[in-house]
């Protein structure tokens, strides 16, 4: 009998025995899985991408597109203006622009978003309604080759309206890439100097009132937007446009590329007093928005 229980004393010690190993061997384990470094992964930025950092300039602090007469220019811009002049003559001449036909003169268009071009506005007047007008674009630091915007030939447009032809997109986006980074600093800087190198002279709009008539513009001040698929809108209306205001609006993609410009004519918010018989509400039009692109003009 005495035999028989420390048998079982026996088996039941071996039985707890064994079944604490697997404890052990999970708190060494334990140990050994924090002694470990541990692997990271980096998570993706939830927000995509965008041509124009954060930093960017705000509409308040752009600096505004100048134009110089020859004799405004520096020495050293009249210098690189002569030095091009035989690139600009062979590119406009593949354009048929008539470079070597009468009479041609310019003014730089100072573009502070890109301080690595040389921008100069070549017109030709030969009689009213006869004027032939494109935009050289210039790298200063060798950096690129000489572009050519065409915008009038004899006072017509040339294929399309130049604000929206695929030339001067392609000629924007090649500008960019040859400034680097330093284009994506100043977005409006960037729509501003698109719409000079498309003919326009351009000024961004600040809602302001007429108190003579109680009448605003129809212009959204200058915005930013970002899309949820990525990319980004400049929107702006140029107040300097003749005979009425201009909203432009600029897309890009994830990948800094302009895709696509349109603009097209503004007109007046218009405020009228509440008769005080109906208690009417006044009536007024809908400017444009960004999320509802005008069309092509």
């Amino acid at each position: 009998m005495e035999r028989s229980i420390t048998l079982r004393i026996v088996l039941a010690v071996a039985s707890i025995a064994a079944a604490g190993a697997p404890v052990a061997a999970q708190a060494q384990a334990g140990e050994d899985l924090s002694a470990a470094p541990l692997k990271m992964r980096q998570v993706p930025d939830a927000v995509p991408p965008v041509p124009f950092s954060p930093e960017s300039e705000t509409a308040e602090r752009v600096a505004p597109v100048e134009y110089r007469s020859l004799d405004q220019m520096t020495e050293k811009d009249r210098d690189l203006a002569a030095d091009a002049e035989a690139s600009i003559s062979e590119h406009a001449g593949h354009l048929d622009l008539e470079f070597n036909q009468g009479k041609w003169g310019y003014r730089q268009v100072v573009c502070p978003a890109f301080p690595n071009h040389l921008f100069l506005r070549f017109t030709r007047n030969n009689g009213t309604g006869y004027v032939s007008i494109f935009t050289a674009s210039v790298p200063r630091g060798g950096e690129g080759r000489v572009r050519i915007v065409p915008i009038q030939m004899r006072g017509y447009s040339l294929f399309s309206p130049a604000p929206i032809n695929a030339l001067t997109i392609s000629a924007f986006n090649h500008i960019r890439a040859e400034e680097h980074q330093d284009a994506d600093q100043d977005w409006l800087g960037n729509g501003l100097c698109y719409a000079a190198l498309a003919g326009g002279h351009p000024v961004a709009a600040k809602l302001t009132e007429d108190s003579d008539n109680r009448k605003f513009p129809a212009a959204i001040p200058a915005a930013l937007a970002v899309p949820v698929n990525g990319g980004e809108v400049i929107s702006f209306t140029d107040v300097s446009a003749s005979p009425k205001l201009m909203q432009w609006n600029m897309i890009f993609n994830r990948k800094e590329k302009l895709l696509k410009a349109t603009h097209a004519p503004v007109g007046l918010l218009t405020v009228g007093a509440v008769p005080p018989s109906t208690g009417a509400l006044p009536t007024r039009s809908v400017p444009p928005t960004i999320g509802d692109l005008p069309g092509e003009h």
